[in-house]
C-alpha cells in the first residue's frame, strides 16, 4: 500500500504543476537535447487538446496504480500460499501438494512479470517520449527474456542461511559420523564398525546419522535388516520436516516395503522431500514425471527436478570425471554362470603378479584401475601413485601423465603440487601423450605454476582433442562456451561437448544438457535435455549402491541385494529395476507371496522395458505368454516380442516370434515367416545359431510331413496308410526324425516360449 500512496502523491504533484502552466503557450527550455526535441515534435504532431491531454495523463497514472495494486495482491497471495503450505504440510494429499506448488510458482512468475511491467516499461509511450537510457534498459530486458537465467542473475542474492550452532555433544557426534562416512567411502572392510559409529552418532541426536542408520536398517548394511526400525526413524524425522526422512517414507510407501503400498502417500512425501532439496526425492519425483509413473507425463517438471540434482553432481565432480561405477546386469551374469566376475578377479591377480615382476603395461593398467575404480577394484590414489611411479621410472608417457593428474588435484592424503604436476605433464607432452597435453593446457588456462596464457592452453587442448582425449575435448568446449581466449561459439562448444559426452564425462553431459535446455547452439529440446540430465544424475555418488547390491547378491544375501536394488530403482536406474525384477523372477527373495512376487516383477520389468532394456521387454512377453502376474494374453506377448525384435534387435524375441508363427499362437500361422524369424535370430546372435538350426530342421521336417500326408490323402491307399494297417507307416523314418529333432531342440534351447516356468 505504500507504493499506492507514493503514486497518488506523484499524480497530485504532476496535476498541480500542469495546471500552473498555460497549456496554450508552454515554456520551452532554452537548451534541449536531441531526444527532447524529438519528444516535442512527437507531441506537436499528436495535436492533443487540453482535455484529451489531461485525460490521457490521468488514465496513464490510473493504469500504473492498478498495476501496482495487482502486484501487491500477487505478493500477498504468494505469501498466503506459502503460509498455508507450511501449516498444512503434513496433511496434504498428493494432488493438493502439486496444485499448491504450481500456484506458488505461477504467482511468483506473475509477480516478476508485474514488477517488470511497472519498473522497466513506460505505460503510455504516446505521452512520454522514451529517452536513450530507457531504450537501452528495455533492450537489455528483451535480451534477458531470451535466457531466464539472466533474469535470475539480475536479482539481488538471497541472504545466506546461518548454520545452526551445534551443541558440544552434537559436534562430537558429527565428528564421529564424518569419520564413519570416510571409512564407508573408502570401502573399509570394517563395515560393521563404521555403522556402529553411525549408530553412536545417531543415539546422540545427530540427524544425518539417523538418516544413514535408517537406510542401513533397510539394506541390512552392518546391522540386522529391520524395516520397522527404519520406518520409526523416518516417521519421527518427517514429522519434524526433514526432507531426507520424507524421501525415505516415499520409498516405503512407493514400494510397499514395511507398509501397505500407497502411491498417493508416496507422492506427497516425495514432493515434500523435493521441496526440501532431498536429492533422492527429487530424482524419484523427476523419474515419475518423465516416465509417467503414477503421474501424468511432464517433461518440463522432470527437467526442472533433474536439473537441480545434476547441478549438485556436477559441482562435486572433478575434471577427471569422478570414480567409475560398474553396472552389472544380473540376468546376463546368471546366464554366464558368474564367469565375468571371476574373470575380472583372475585378471587383476594376474596383473598384480606381472606388475611385481616389473611389467610396465601391468603397472600402468593397475594404476589406472586404482585411479578410477571399477571392475572390482576400489578407488585408491595411493596405490595408483605407487604403480604409476614404478612405470614412470622407465619413461612411460601414460604413467607420467597420470602422475601429473594426481599431483594437480591431490586428495587421499596426497598434497597438490603444481610444480611437480607441471614437470610430469611436460614429460608426457614431449612424448605426444594427449593426457599430458591436456594437463599442460589446464596449467596454462588456470595459471598454475606458469603464467596464465589462454592461447597456449587452447593449443594444448586442441592437440589433445585431435587425439580423441576426452578432457581436451571438454576444455575446448568450455573455452568456446565461455568465450575464453577465443570468440564465443555455441555451435563449436556443442560439438566438443558432444564428443566428450561419448566417453561419459559427467561435466560434458551436464553442459550439453544446459545447452539443449536453453537452446544455445542447438534447437531447444526438453526431451534431450532430460535424458542428458538424467544421465548426469545417475552418475552421482549414490550410484555406488549398485556395486554394493551386487556384492550382497554374490554373498547370497538376496533380501539385502533386492532392497538395495529397489531403492536405486526408485531413482529411475534401469539396471536396478531389471535386477530387482530378476531377483523376484528367480524367487531369490522370500519377502512376498507367490502371486505378489509375479505382480511386482511384472511392474519392474515394465519400467525397465520402457527405458530400452531388451531383456526386460522379452520378459514382458514371457509374462503375458504364460500369464504370470497378469491374465494370459498371446497378442500382448507377440507385441512385446515384436518390439524387442524390431527395435532392440533381440535374438531371443525374434526366435520366439518364429515359434509363434510356426504354431499359430497369437499370430497367423505362417511357416515362411517362421523360417524368416529363425534365420534372423541366427544372424543376430551366435548363441542362437544352434537352436535356430534345430528349429529350422524341425520346420522342414514338419513341412515335408504335411506335404506327404496331403499327397497320401489323395491316394487310393490313403485309408490303409492313415489307419496304421501298413508296416510302412509304423516304421516311418520321417516320424522318428521329426520326433528326435524336436526333442533335441527342446533339450538344448531351454528358453523357448512354450517352456513352462519352474
Amino acid at each position: 500500500m505504500d507504493h499506492l500512496k507514493v503514486y497518488v502523491l506523484c499524480l497530485c504533484f504532476v496535476l498541480s504543476v500542469a495546471s500552473a502552466q498555460d497549456p496554450e503557450n508552454p515554456k520551452k527550455p532554452k537548451e534541449t537535447s536531441d531526444d527532447d526535441e524529438q519528444a516535442v515534435e512527437n507531441l506537436e504532431t499528436e495535436t492533443l487538446s487540453d482535455s484529451e491531454y489531461y485525460n490521457e495523463l490521468a488514465e496513464a497514472f490510473s493504469k500504473k496504480i492498478i498495476s501496482m495494486q495487482e502486484y501487491a495482491d500477487a505478493v500477498s497471495k504468494s505469501n498466503q500460499l506459502l503460509n498455508k503450505d507450511e501449516e498444512k504440510k503434513e496433511s496434504l494429499e498428493s494432488a493438493q501438494s502439486e496444485n499448491n506448488l504450481e500456484q506458488i510458482i505461477d504467482s511468483k512468475k506473475f509477480t516478476l512479470k508485474l514488477l517488470r511491467n511497472s519498473l522497466l516499461k513506460q505505460t503510455e509511450p504516446n505521452w512520454i517520449s522514451p529517452s536513450k537510457s530507457s531504450n537501452i534498459q528495455d533492450k537489455e530486458f528483451e535480451n534477458m527474456e531470451e535466457n531466464p537465467q539472466d533474469i535470475l542473475d539480475t536479482l539481488p542474492p538471497l541472504p545466506e542461511e546461518e548454520e545452526v550452532e551445534l551443541s558440544p555433544e552434537l559436534k562430537e557426534a558429527k565428528e564421529i559420523y564424518d569419520a564413519a562416512i570416510a571409512k564407508l567411502d573408502r570401502r573399509s572392510p570394517d563395515l560393521r564398525g563404521a555403522i556402529l559409529q553411525v549408530k553412536q552418532a545417531a543415539d546422540s541426536g545427530y540427524v544425518p546419522a539417523k538418516i544413514k542408520l535408517a537406510w542401513s536398517y533397510i539394506y541390512g548394511e552392518g546391522v540386522e535388516l529391520d524395516v520397522s526400525k527404519a520406518k520409526t526413524i523416518f516417521e519421527e524425522l518427517s514429522e519434524q520436516g526433514n526432507a531426507d526422512a520424507h524421501a525415505g517414507m516415499g520409498f516405503l510407501y512407493g514400494t510397499g516395503v514395511g507398509v501397505p503400498v500407497s502411491q498417493a502417500r508416496a507422492l506427497v512425501h516425495y514432493t515434500l522431500g523435493a521441496l526440501g532439496d532431498s536429492d533422492y526425492a527429487q530424482m524419484a519425483l523427476a523419474y515419475r514425471h518423465w516416465a509417467g509413473v503414477t503421474l501424468p507425463s511432464s517433461c518440463p517438471k522432470a527437467m526442472d527436478l533433474y536439473m537441480k540434482v545434476a547441478h549438485k553432481v556436477a559441482a562435486q565432480v572433478s575434471l577427471s570425471g569422478g570414480p567409475a561405477v560398474q553396472r552389472v546386469r544380473l540376468m546376463d551374469e546368471a546366464e554366464g554362470g558368474g564367469a565375468g566376475a571371476a574373470l575380472d578377479t583372475d585378471l587383476i591377480e594376474y596383473y598384480q603378479l606381472l606388475a611385481e615382476k616389473g611389467d610396465v603395461q601391468a603397472q600402468v593398467g593397475l594404476g589406472q584401475l586404482h585411479f578410477q575404480g571399477g571392475r572390482g577394484v576400489t578407488l585408491d590414489l595411493n596405490k595408483a601413485l605407487h604403480y604409476f611411479q614404478q612405470a614412470a621410472k622407465t619413461g612411460n608417457a601414460v604413467a607420467n601423465a597420470f602422475l601429473g593428474k594426481i599431483y594437480l588435484e591431490g586428495g587421499d592424503g596426497i598434497k597438490a603440487d603444481n610444480e611437480t604436476a607441471l614437470r610430469y605433464f611436460r614429460k608426457a607432452a614431449e612424448l605426444n601423450n594427449p593426457v599430458g597435453q591436456s594437463g599442460l593446457g589446464i596449467m596454462y588456462l588456470q595459471g598454475r605454476g606458469v603464467p596464465k596464457d589462454t592461447a597456449t592452453a587452447f593449443k594444448y587442448f586442441a592437440m589433445a582433442a585431435n587425439q580423441g582425449w576426452v578432457e581436451g575435448q571438454l576444455h575446448l568446449g568450455f573455452m568456446y562456451f565461455g568465450g575464453i581466449g577465443v570468440r564465443r561459439d555455441f555451435k563449436q562448444a556443442n560439438k566438443y561437448f558432444s564428443l566428450a559426452s561419448q566417453s561419459g564425462h559427467v561435466l560434458a553431459l551436464y553442459h550439453l544438457g544446459q545447452m539443449h535446455a536453453q537452446g544455445l547452439g542447438v534447437l531447444r529440446s526438453c526431451t534431450t535435455a532430460v535424458e542428458l540430465f538424467k544421465n548426469v544424475c545417475e552418475r552421482g555418488p549414490w550410484g555406488s549402491r549398485l556395486m554394493l547390491a551386487h556384492a550382497a547378491w554374490r554373498a547370497r544375501d538376496s533380501d539385502s541385494a533386492f532392497l538395495q536394488y529397489l531403492a536405486v530403482a526408485e531413482r529411475g536406474y534401469e539396471v536396478a529395476q531389471s535386477n530387482a525384477a530378476f531377483l523376484l523372477d528367480e524367487g531369490e527373495t522370500r519377502m512376498f507371496s507367490e502371486a505378489e512376487r509375479w505382480r511386482r516383477a511384472l511392474q519392474l520389468w515394465g519400467r525397465g522395458a520402457a527405458q530400452g532394456c531388451a531383456g526386460a521387454r522379452v520378459k514382458l512377453g514371457d509374462y503375458h505368454y504364460y500369464g504370470l502376474g497378469t491374465p494370459r494374453d498371446l497378442d500382448a506377448a507377440a507385441h512385446h516380442y515384436r518390439v524387442a525384435a524390431d527395435h532392440l534387435h533381440s535374438a531371443q524375441a525374434t526366435f520366439n516370434l518364429g515359434y509363434m508363427h510356426e504354431r499359430g499362437l497369437g499370430l497367423a500361422r505362417d511357416l515362411h515367416l517362421a523360417k524368416r524369424c529363425y534365420d534372423l535370430a541366427a544372424e543376430a546372435s551366435p548363441d542362437a545359431r544352434l537352436p535356430a538350426a534345430l528349429a529350422l530342421a524341425r520346420l522342414h521336417a514338419h513341412a515335408a510331413l504335411e506335404s506327404l500326408l496331403e499327397s497320401l490323402s489323395q491316394s487310393p491307399l490313403a485309408f490303409i496308410f492313415l489307419s496304421g494297417e501298413s508296416m510302412f507307416l509304423s516304421n516311418w523314418d520321417l516320424y522318428l526324425i521329426t520326433a528326435l529333432v524336436g526333442a533335441l531342440g527342446v533339450v538344448i534351447y531351454l528358453r523357448r516360449p512354450d517352456q513352462q516356468a519352474n
